[in-house]
């Protein structure tokens, strides 16, 4: 059973949570006040993470992490729900819609990557992932979080507020972010670009400006039913970032699907 945190009066339509690598139920807290007047949000902590930080996945893992938030969600009475997914999140959130299809009534994507296309593309992959996890295995956990926090992702954040991210994510435990990271590689992914079209919901991509590689992926990425929306002044991570203002165009976006 995956932790969860509920926000918003439970008679509102469920919006369900799914942060990135690293984070956990916690990071949309900037969101919640606004999405909870909206929604009845569901924060999940991702295997690996959080409270959730003991449940393992099998490798190849999105398949079972899908169905572990589709039980969770079951135990706790949710059938039908609006979905959100950063990053990681929003690629689990991606394998669930393939899976779940009848679950979602929104899809909404935050800076997540649909999946690698070539056999050359996902032994790059392959690589780079080998050489991360070899670091968290190996690191102590605020030198991993330093270099990863360093890559050209996150470009974008100030030395400040990279000192406060390593601060807050280094409760974290290195052998149980392994296991997810391990389970959940992009290179173990299929190519999920075509469920948004597949879907009878609507489906949603954001990206920040700033953010050059998903903003180029987004706009490369050309599926029937999928709008994509660009935050001018904004990264990788809209909901750290430009909270408000993603908060406002997410219920913009979802406000013609759901009562408000």
């Amino acid at each position: 059973m995956l932790a969860m945190t509920r926000h918003g009066a439970g008679h509102l339509p469920p919006l369900v949570l799914l942060h990135g690598f690293l984070g956990d139920r916690h990071d949309w807290r900037a969101m919640l006040p606004l999405l909870g007047r909206h929604f009845h949000c569901l924060c999940i902590d991702l295997p690996g993470h959080g409270d959730s930080r003991a449940v393992e996945l099998p490798t190849p893992g999105l398949s079972a992490c899908a169905a572990e938030i589709i039980q969770s969600l079951e135990a706790r009475g949710i059938g039908q729900f609006h979905l959100l997914g950063y990053s990681l999140g929003g690629r689990i959130a991606l394998q669930l819609a393939k899976e779940f299809p009848t679950r979602l009534l929104s899809l909404s994507l935050e800076s997540s990557h649909p999946g690698l296309t070539t056999a050359a593309e996902r032994a790059a992959r392959r690589e780079s992932d080998s050489l991360w996890a070899e670091r968290l295995e190996h690191a102590p956990i605020r030198e991993f979080l330093r270099l990863w926090y360093a890559s050209p992702t996150f470009a974008e954040l100030t030395p400040e507020a990279r000192e406060a991210l390593v601060a807050r994510r280094s409760h974290n435990s290195s052998l149980s972010l392994l296991n997810c990271y391990r389970a959940t590689s992009l290179a173990l992914q299929q190519d999920l670009s075509s469920v948004p079209a597949g879907l009878g919901c609507p489906c949603h991509y954001f990206s920040g400006a700033l953010d050059r590689k998903f903003s180029a992926l987004a706009a490369d990425w050309q599926s029937p039913g999928l709008q994509w929306h660009c935050l001018e002044d904004a990264g990788h991570n809209l909901h750290l970032q430009a909270a408000t203002e993603f908060g406002q165009r997410l219920l913009a976006a979802l406000g013609e699907h759901s009562p408000c």
